[in-house]
């Protein structure tokens, strides 16, 4: 046992000089930075799923006016646009 020697103790038969510090950080590879935030999943919305959505929201916004006859198109066009800016916002897309 006494022929062991510690990993941290440079031994005598080392000929070569240890790098400067500059040398071995630009040896490094890159590393990136992670976010402290947790990011939701990203997750594609099936077209079955988006035309739910849509129809939910035409139905809130028809049941707010009371079902009152005449704006059933109205309804559904603008639940279909504010589920499409939802959807983007949340996955981070951009306005087409």
């Amino acid at each position: 046992m006494a022929n062991r020697r510690s990993p941290v103790t440079p031994t005598a038969r080392s000929s070569k000089p240890a790098a400067p510090a500059e040398t071995l950080a630009a040896r490094r590879p890159p590393t990136t930075r992670k976010s402290s935030a947790p990011q939701p999943p990203r997750v594609g919305v099936t077209p079955e799923a988006r035309r739910a959505l849509i129809a939910e929201n035409a139905y809130l916004r028809a049941e707010r006016r009371g079902f009152a006859p005449g704006y059933e198109t109205e309804d559904w066009l603008s639940a279909e646009i504010e589920v499409d800016a939802l959807l983007r916002a949340e996955h981070g897309g951009s306005p087409q």
